[in-house]
């Protein structure tokens, strides 16, 4: 199983990190060794004092496949579901500084959470899904896959030119605006069309 991510897919986000807006997605990888355990809290970690939530619609992939042409990538999954991909902030800019890959700010351990999913069939248009994330009952993050630089379609194409995709894979969409440090204590809602996908206590 892959977990594969997409950075810089939201204008605003990209925005609010004062990142430079991409010409193809930025792709990165987790290890299934990042996925946070269900039931369990979100313990922070020792090597970083600021880490922040990023919510995303996820896609789960129904069947192997590689060089998928976009007209086709919607017979990949019937599924999508709300994650969050924790982030050490301040380790990622010292990394970047220096023109290092993220992985240690991005796939450490309990880095992914994987809430439930949803079959795609109960949406018109998965380019109109709402969704967002709550920290302690306030809204922090919201968005709507319409604001997606590349859709669910066109990144799984892409994605498909350079890693096979297996049933089982997930991927990580990207982010909207409103990434924010997270504290012990916290409680993470995570929604899409206000149904409830996640819940996560920060320790």
């Amino acid at each position: 199983m892959k977990i594969i991510c997409i950075g810089r897919n939201y204008v605003k986000h990209i925005e609010e990190l004062q990142n430079e807006k991409p010409t193809e997605p930025v792709v990165f990888l987790k290890p299934d060794s990042a996925i946070l355990l269900k039931q369990h809290p979100f313990v922070i970690p020792e090597f970083s004092e600021d880490i922040h939530h990023e919510v995303e619609i996820l896609v789960k992939i129904n069947k192997v496949g590689k060089y998928i042409q976009p007209k086709f990538a919607h017979n990949y999954y019937d599924e999508i579901g709300l994650g969050i991909d924790f982030t050490a902030r301040d380790l990622q800019a010292k990394l970047k500084e220096k023109g290092l890959p993220w992985e240690k700010a991005k796939a450490f351990d309990g880095s992914a959470v994987i809430g439930d999913f949803l079959p795609k069939k109960l949406f018109s248009s998965l380019e109109n899904v709402n969704f967002e994330l709550k920290n302690n009952g306030a809204t922090v993050q919201k968005g709507n896959t319409s604001c997606m630089l590349w859709k669910i379609d066109e990144l799984i194409a892409h994605v498909s030119q350079y890693f096979t995709l297996k049933i089982g894979d997930i991927i990580f969409t990207g982010t909207p605006e409103g990434v924010a440090r997270v504290n012990p204590n916290d409680v993470l809602e995570g929604y899409i069309e206000n149904k409830l996908l996640l819940k996560i206590q920060v320790k």
